[in-house]
């Protein structure tokens, strides 16, 4: 075996592993998965699970910094694509849409893991606020080039919807939920727009 190969090894093996952590925590939850389980689907040993992760709480928080980074990165492409701040928000919510109407759509993987890390103290949890932290911060922003007096209760008003969406859009007609939802930010936007609108021609 030569160096290279013993050097690509423990990262092949790490990303097995996230890759079966990312799809089991997601459709059946977290609590109810050991290791066991997750070294059988990764097909790696024990030790070598325990050499990427000290314990399944590091895998869990590598799973949801995954989830983060995935969402980030269409965010912020949504952003890149478009010059006007509507036209980049309404893309963010068309991919919030899309993904509800995705196959194997189980609801937002961070809110499923805020019920089962509810304490505040828990790493777990911070990792799901800072998220979701980020998320609010980057909508604020964009919120404020449509609207700078109401940008914050507009970017709240938008993750609220986006919340409600992302529970119904597993209980019910996902198709429906989708449009409601996009019909809501649509409505959201067109008000803010018409705010600053009518605030430019006094």
């Amino acid at each position: 075996m030569t160096t290279a190969e013993k050097g690509t090894r423990p990262s092949e093996a790490r990303q097995r592993l996230l890759a079966a952590a990312t799809k089991i925590f997601y459709t059946e939850g977290i609590h109810s998965v050991g290791v066991d389980r997750l070294i059988a689907e990764a097909q790696v040993t024990r030790a070598t699970f325990y050499r990427h992760f000290p314990g399944k709480e590091d895998l869990v928080l590598s799973y949801l910094r995954q989830v983060h980074a995935m969402e980030r990165t269409t965010v912020d492409a949504a952003i890149a694509d478009n010059a006007s701040p509507v036209d980049a928000l309404l893309a963010i919510a068309g991919s919030i849409a899309q993904g509800i109407q995705s196959p194997g759509f189980r609801g937002c993987a961070f809110l499923n893991a805020a019920a089962e890390y509810p304490a505040t103290d828990d790493p777990v949890h911070q990792e799901i606020i800072a998220h979701r932290q980020w998320f609010l911060d980057t909508l604020t922003t964009m919120m404020a080039k449509v609207h700078q007096e109401t940008a914050d209760s507009a970017a709240r008003h938008f993750v609220m919807l986006r919340d409600g969406a992302m529970a119904a859009g597993c209980l019910f007609d996902p198709d429906l939920v989708a449009d409601t939802f996009l019909r809501g930010i649509e409505g959201l936007l067109r008000i803010n727009a018409e705010r600053r609108s009518n605030e430019s021609t006094l």
